[in-house]
C-alpha cells in the first residue's frame, strides 16, 4: 500500500517569525488519523525569518534530527554543546532523560529553511547525547546516501531505533532503488523538485507511506521528474 499525504493538506501555523507545515500532528495541529508512521513522530518543515528563533525549551525520551536545506541553525543545549547546523549537516541530539536546547537562525539577514524530524527510540531513559556529521551535495547525487541509522553505518548518524535514513538528490530522469526486507515500511518526504515512486507522483512537501503488500511492492523506485531532493525513511 502506497498512500500520499500532499503538502496542502499538511497542518500548518505561521507565527510571523516562524511558517511551520506538520507532516503529523504536533503543537496545536491535531490530527487522530496523522499521529505519526511507525516510529516516525514528527516531521515539520520549518522557515525560520533572520535572527528569530526558538527559545531554550525541554524535551525527553525523543530522537531530534535536523536536516537543513537552506540557512544555518545556531543550536545550544545543556549537553554544553554549541554548533552552527548549515545544508548538509545532519544533527542528531537524543533527549533521553531530558535535554534543555535552543535553536536559532544563525543569520540576521538570510531566512532558515530546514526539517525537523522525531523518532520515537527504542527504549526510554537513555542518557542524553548528540552527533552531526556532513554530507556533500556530491555524496547524495544519483545515489540514496545513508545519514542515519542504527547503528552509524557508513558514516550516517546514530540513531536509537531500528531504521535506516537516506537522502538522495536526483537530477531530471535519473533514477535509484530501494528493496525494502519482507515486513519493512517507509516514509519518502520531498525537500524539492517532483519525484515518481513506483508510477505515483510526489512534487515539493508531498510525503508517502508505504506498506508493502507482496513482494513486487518491496521494490522501490524513483525516478525525478526535475531536479529533485528527498528523504527515505526505511522502518521497521
Amino acid at each position: 500500500m502506497m498512500t500520499i499525504r500532499k503538502a496542502d493538506d499538511r497542518g500548518h501555523a505561521n507565527h510571523g517569525w516562524l511558517d511551520s507545515h506538520h507532516t503529523f500532528s504536533f503543537a496545536d495541529y491535531h490530527d487522530p488519523a496523522q499521529m505519526g508512521f511507525r516510529t516516525l513522530r514528527v516531521i515539520n518543515e520549518d522557515r525560520v525569518q533572520a535572527a528569530a528563533g526558538f527559545p531554550t525549551h525541554p524535551h525527553r525520551d525523543m530522537e531530534i534530527v535536523t536536516y537543513v536545506l537552506d540557512g544555518a541553525i545556531a543550536h545550544k543545549d545543556s549537553m554544553g554543546n554549541g554548533t552552527v547546523i548549515n545544508p548538509g549537516d545532519v544533527q542528531r541530539m537524543s533527549a533521553g532523560t531530558g535535554v534543555v536546547h535552543s535553536e536559532f537562525n544563525a543569520s540576521k539577514t538570510d531566512p532558515l529553511h530546514f526539517f525537523q524530524i522525531w523518532v520515537l527510540p527504542n527504549k526510554h531513559g537513555l542518557a542524553p547525547s548528540y552527533e552531526q556529521k556532513h554530507f556533500e551535495p556530491q555524496d547524495k547525487s544519483g545515489r540514496l546516501r545513508l545519514v542515519g541509522s542504527s547503528d552509524g553505518r557508513d558514516g550516517s548518524v546514530q540513531i536509537h531505533q531500528d531504521l535506516s535514513f537516506y537522502a538522495s538528490i536526483l537530477q531530471p530522469k535519473q533514477e535509484v532503488s530501494l528493496e525494502l526486507q519482507k515486513g519493512r515500511h517507509a516514509w519518502v518526504q520531498v525537500a524539492s523538485g517532483e519525484v515518481t515512486i513506483n508510477g505515483s507522483r510526489l512534487a515539493t512537501g508531498d510525503g508517502m507511506a508505504i506498506s508493502p503488500e507482496n513482494s513486487d511492492e518491496q521494490r522501490l523506485r524513483f525516478r525525478a521528474d526535475q531536479s529533485s531532493e528527498f528523504l527515505v525513511f526505511d522502518l521497521a
